[in-house]
């Protein structure tokens, strides 16, 4: 591969790398594309931090992370907090890249949870679109792409990720499951579908490099499987109540949020119980956006269970349906064993 071709690559937490995704067929979905179970909760405020960079590349970027807060219910700090959720590097030795969504809170804090090796045309819109839960529009289920796999296979064995062929056929080759993603067609046009060379598919057509978000990235950000404008308040949840929380997923794409406080620092359970199939987050304490844990199936049958041990504080659970179009309803308790 020319060298001087600038391609994003996915990075993926190690434990995901080769993990097995259950898989779905159905119809009527996928666009730009958000990873399910990655979004942030609604309306947060994200810490990002320079590891660098001149002021002109953090001026690029500061002003391209702010085209996706222009349709979305989130928010960026830009500062020097060393607590910060979202970390750039401007690694010219490195590509460009970033973590997916909440991928971001596993990675020490101490080191980059994106990088900016790169800044021409849009790179780092599309690079925050990653870390705020988005996936490359490539892997779209509804995309058609033939891959010429000898080529691909290839071209990614090197840096940045250095990959073996069966992870490279997992990350990149194979398309997301429809189970996996939420949207609606593939949108050629999005900001999410990055440049690759025609090398790489049997078609010999590449893609074009799209510099600026397109109509449906916009749309989609904003609705209501991505990060609508309206944020339900949480439901209080009391530790060891007498009684299940009845809740619901009533529409196709709902976060529902759950708040508790822990009073003594100890082990504590937090499930849900049902025929609803769902996944759930724990955050805190005394932050929605420092992820403490996620489950999904731990608990009986397709429910979920979080069993952790808090220290005293408040604490925020994010609870959605693993099927992006699935509803139904469910009941949460918290308790110390």
């Amino acid at each position: 591969m020319d060298r001087n071709l600038r391609v994003c690559v996915d990075r993926v937490l190690p434990v995901d790398v080769m993990r097995h995704q259950r898989t779905v067929t159905e119809h009527g979905r996928t666009r730009a594309i958000l990873v399910n179970g990655k979004l942030w909760p609604n309306g947060q405020r994200l810490r990002v931090r320079f590891l660098g960079g001149t002021p002109s590349e953090q001026a690029t970027a500061r002003e391209q992370a702010q085209w996706w807060t222009q349709h979305a219910n989130l928010h960026f700090d830009f500062g020097t907090d060393p607590q910060a959720e979202i970390r750039v590097a401007f690694d010219t030795s490195d590509g460009a890249w970033s973590y997916v969504g909440t991928d971001c809170a596993h990675i020490p804090l101490d080191q980059p949870t994106m990088n900016l090796g790169f800044l021409d045309g849009g790179t780092a819109a599309h690079e925050f679109g990653h870390a705020i839960g988005l996936a490359h529009e490539h892997q779209n289920p509804d995309g058609g792409i033939e891959w010429n796999e000898e080529v691909v296979l290839r071209d990614l064995q090197g840096p940045p990720n250095f990959w073996t062929p069966d992870q490279i056929r997992h990350n990149v080759l194979n398309k997301y499951g429809a189970d996996q993603v939420r949207g609606t067609r593939f949108d050629g046009e999005s900001i999410m579908l990055y440049f690759f060379p025609g090398s790489w598919v049997r078609s010999g057509v590449g893609t074009s490099q799209n510099e600026v978000l397109s109509a449906v990235d916009k749309e989609f950000i904003g609705s209501s499987l991505g990060y609508p404008g309206v944020r339900p308040a949480p439901v209080v949840l009391k530790v060891n109540a007498s009684s299940r929380t009845a809740a619901a997923i009533g529409t196709p794409g709902e976060k529902d949020l759950f708040t508790f406080t822990v009073a003594t620092a100890g082990r504590h359970v937090i499930d849900t119980r049902g025929s609803t199939d769902v996944m759930m987050k724990l955050f805190g304490p005394d932050s929605e956006t420092a992820l403490v844990a996620e489950d999904d199936d731990g608990g009986f049958g397709t429910n979920a269970a979080i069993r952790a041990d808090l220290v005293a504080g408040t604490y925020l659970a994010q609870v959605q349906h693993f099927d992006t179009s699935g509803t139904g309803a469910y009941t949460i308790r918290v308790r110390r064993p």
